[in-house]
């Protein structure tokens, strides 16, 4: 029996097999790798939404002029549509990292194996990895919070708090997105992400209200995760709080939970069962 396999029988019982409270150092190595990556790939997730904001916010903007929400209240086209792109930029930037860099490491960069034959648990290492996708999420949302305020876009002190929104959102998107992906094996299975992202990116309230739809769909549109992202960030931006707020919150607690358990379980059967 070699080493590794000997210190995978031992780990295995134990609570130190899932955690060994260094995420930390995955944390730490993530950041030093992305300072030699391909910072035109990284950018570009900034910047996108700021073209669509532009194009459409102002541009389209100028001929909408101001858009009815679902609860009947007047909000300028810009102002609509920018928080969905807030919500949208920190999805993008906690997608990348949870799904492309960890195909690569999973599949052929055989980092997590080599994590594993460490001190460090499955949870370590999942911890590790959403974090750094949560950075790159928050990072997104941020620069575009400041284009927001710079472009006079939110309108209420609340926008204050979209910055934890935008946070808890990448976290969550990160946490799914990183065990979704522990199934992928060919660059076939990827393109399965934007297949899902952008119908959710085009439907989920980001440039009109749901209300435009039959009931039956608003239905399926409101089980979206980037709808309840939408949802909790406009009404943080615009000012229009409502209850509702409190189970979006939940949502994206619940999905936080739910896929960081998923993950380190995914980790553990992958590499130490």
């Amino acid at each position: 029996m070699s080493a590794v396999t000997e210190e995978r029988a031992l780990r295995r019982g134990s609570v130190r097999s899932l955690y060994a409270g260094n995420a930390t150092a995955v944390v730490v190595r993530g950041l030093q790798a992305t300072r030699s990556s391909n910072w035109v790939v990284v950018i570009s997730g900034f910047v996108e939404p700021i073209f669509y904001l532009l194009s459409l916010g102002v541009g389209l903007g100028g001929f909408i002029g101001t858009v009815t929400d679902a609860a009947g209240n007047h909000i300028p086209y810009a102002a609509y549509i920018a928080p969905a792109l807030l919500a949208v930029s920190a999805m993008n930037g906690a997608i990348y990292d949870s799904t492309w860099n960890v195909f690569f490491k999973m599949n052929f960069g055989k980092l997590y194996e080599g994590m594993l034959a460490t001190s460090l648990g499955p949870l370590d290492v999942a911890l590790g990895e959403i974090l750094l996708a949560l950075l790159r999420g928050a990072v997104y949302g941020v620069g575009f919070q400041i284009v927001m305020q710079v472009m006079g876009l939110n309108l209420a002190w609340t926008a204050l708090l979209a910055v934890p929104a935008v946070m808890l959102i990448a976290f969550a998107f990160a946490a799914v997105g990183m065990g979704i992906t522990s199934y992928f094996r060919s660059f076939q299975q990827m393109e399965w992400i934007p297949f899902v992202l952008l119908p959710m990116f085009l439907f989920s309230a980001t440039f009109f209200p749901i209300t435009v739809y039959p009931e039956p769909i608003q239905w399926l549109v409101q089980a979206l995760p980037l709808w309840h992202a939408v949802e909790l960030v406009r009404g943080l931006t615009t000012g229009i709080l409502s209850p509702l707020m409190l189970v979006h919150v939940v949502y994206f607690l619940v999905l936080v939970v739910g896929g960081l358990s998923f993950t380190t379980r995914r980790l553990r059967a992958l590499f130490l069962d």
